[in-house]
């Protein structure tokens, strides 16, 4: 299998890295948006939580509807002739969200953007696993995920700042045009695969699909994404309704504000990728598990920054494990990994979907606190997941980039 090599390192450099967290980035960017946006569409729309907790389950639910399409779309055609497209498709329905007026053609519109966004998630994870195998695919996954991080922190940040300085609307339209320039990017810097194998025919791809499907690990680490996102979206969407309310009564901005927490795991999760790579699956699971619980018992407490703190720890620890069974789900694989991939985004997507959904009744019955305690059975699951499916990982090599004439 054809490996980087050293002379593209000197000439490429740590862009193809760049690339991959752009592309994280720009995806990001608009899947849960409207999360800090609730109360107030909320109030604008004179809606129930449930209803405008659809703007968020919408995007999720299209997500899972297509990745496994594309992911079998990417083993036809080719993995960055699917990733590229998807970004710069995703930019249509941003634009096309700031046009609506009633709380139904924004879930439309944000049902739309969900379709292309699995062109982007399924595929870049074949791309790691691919491209850079054994040569520390923590590194990259931790890399993508921190894009995605990045990219989820300013999706919501931004979102909270321009609706309560301008309009909601105009959300859609910045959030568009820094998706656009950062499709030219990853169109530059993301290098060609050099390991896919083109022209397998669908009824072989298909019945690969069917492989994964009854191969127990690889359904056991489903489950371990489904219950991972379940929580983290949950936690995410409720606890603006939580902090929404008194004593804390905070606006849109001071909303968006809160997902600063998210730089946090900016900085620890290439961390988790390097433990990822050098102490194995096992051991980055319960690091993973030890933050989520930690942050979510520290939400329990009263005072404001012991919140934050605990919203911190608790992403965190979502991306840690995030980044363990993302890798995993190729190493399981084998080969078809954009179909795996896009069988995995399907189950995690569906988990993020019920995650801003299934909530609503713990928090009619019981408020924040009964939230808590189904987000940390969400995480106490994730845990069993991963051991049903764990393998230790080798030590990785260092990472290397294809040269720059090579691209798609």
């Amino acid at each position: 299998m054809t490996r980087f090599g050293n002379s593209a390192v000197r000439q490429l450099g740590s862009l193809p890295l760049i690339a991959v967290m752009l592309a994280g980035g720009s995806t990001f960017l608009s899947v849960y948006t409207t999360q800090p946006l609730l109360p107030f569409l909320r109030r604008v729309f004179q809606a129930s939580e449930l209803e405008v907790s659809l703007t968020v389950s919408a995007t999720t639910i299209a997500t899972a509807l297509a990745a496994p399409f594309v992911g079998l779309l990417a083993e036809i055609i080719g993995r960055k002739r699917v990733i590229v497209p998807s970004i710069f498709v995703l930019t249509l329905p941003t634009f096309l969200a700031a046009t609506s007026r009633t709380l139904e053609a924004l879930i439309f519109w944000r049902f739309m953007q969900g379709l292309c966004i699995p062109g982007i998630v399924a595929v870049i994870l074949a791309y790691i696993g691919e491209e850079f195998h054994d040569r520390g695919v923590g590194t990259a996954m931790a890399a993508y995920v921190a894009g995605t991080v990045l990219g989820g922190f300013l999706g919501r940040f931004l979102a909270g700042q321009i609706a309560a300085h301008w309009s909601w609307r105009s959300v859609f339209v910045v959030l568009g045009v820094i998706n656009l320039v950062s499709g030219f990017l990853v169109e530059l810097w993301l290098p060609k695969s050099t390991t896919f194998e083109h022209g397998r025919p669908l009824p072989q791809l298909l019945r690969e699909a069917a492989h994964h499907l009854a191969n127990p690990r690889l359904l056991a680490n489903f489950g371990m994404g489904f219950s991972l996102l379940f929580s983290l979206v949950g936690c995410f969407t409720y606890v603006n309704f939580h902090l929404a309310a008194p004593p804390y009564g905070l606006n849109t901005a001071q909303l968006g504000s809160v997902f600063f927490v998210y730089l946090f795991g900016v900085i620890v999760t290439p961390l988790g990728g390097r433990l990822l790579d050098r102490r194995g699956f096992r051991v980055a699971t319960l690091v993973a598990l030890a933050f989520m619980l930690a942050g979510l018992a520290l939400t329990l407490a009263a005072p404001f920054w012991m919140i934050v703190i605990g919203l911190a720890l608790f992403s965190t620890g979502m991306f840690i494990g995030q980044s363990a069974a993302t890798v995993q789900t190729g190493r399981i694989a084998g080969r078809s990994r954009s179909t795996a991939a896009g069988l995995y985004v399907t189950v995690y997507y569906v988990g993020g979907s019920l995650g801003a959904i299934v909530p609503a009744w713990f928090w009619t019955r019981g408020g924040w606190s009964g939230c808590v305690g189904l987000f940390a059975a969400g995480s106490f699951a994730s845990l069993l997941f991963a051991y049903l499916c764990s393998t230790q990982f080798v030590a990785a090599t260092p990472v290397a980039v294809n040269p720059p004439d090579a691209l798609d």
